[in-house]
């Protein structure tokens, strides 16, 4: 197996592993009311599903893209943050319902 074949399955698991999380912040995001963003104190609804929305849009025009360039890395942060703080709060506050 030559290196660069190598390199390109690497890359190819990169870019479903990115498209994968960003799906599912996505997805989630999509899951909560309005409200509950506004009771957790983080940003609205709009501004989440629009950053994670436009990040997948944006992994799945560049798929062919270097997959660690900065914009994938900008929105995948961000996707990790929705995931790691965002998520649970609102999980949090919508548990008790």
């Amino acid at each position: 197996m030559a290196f660069f074949e190598f390199q390109g399955y690497v890359y190819l698991a990169i870019t479903l592993a990115l498209l994968a999380v960003k799906s599912y912040a996505f997805i989630s995001s999509l899951m909560f009311s309005a409200e509950a963003y506004t009771a957790t104190g983080k940003l609205t609804k709009p501004a989440w599903t629009i950053i994670l929305g436009i990040g997948l849009l944006s992994q799945v025009l560049l798929m062919n893209a270097n997959p660690i360039n900065l914009i994938h890395l900008a929105f995948t942060i961000a996707a990790l943050v929705y995931l790691a703080d965002v998520r649970p709060a609102l999980a949090e506050v919508t548990s008790g319902r």
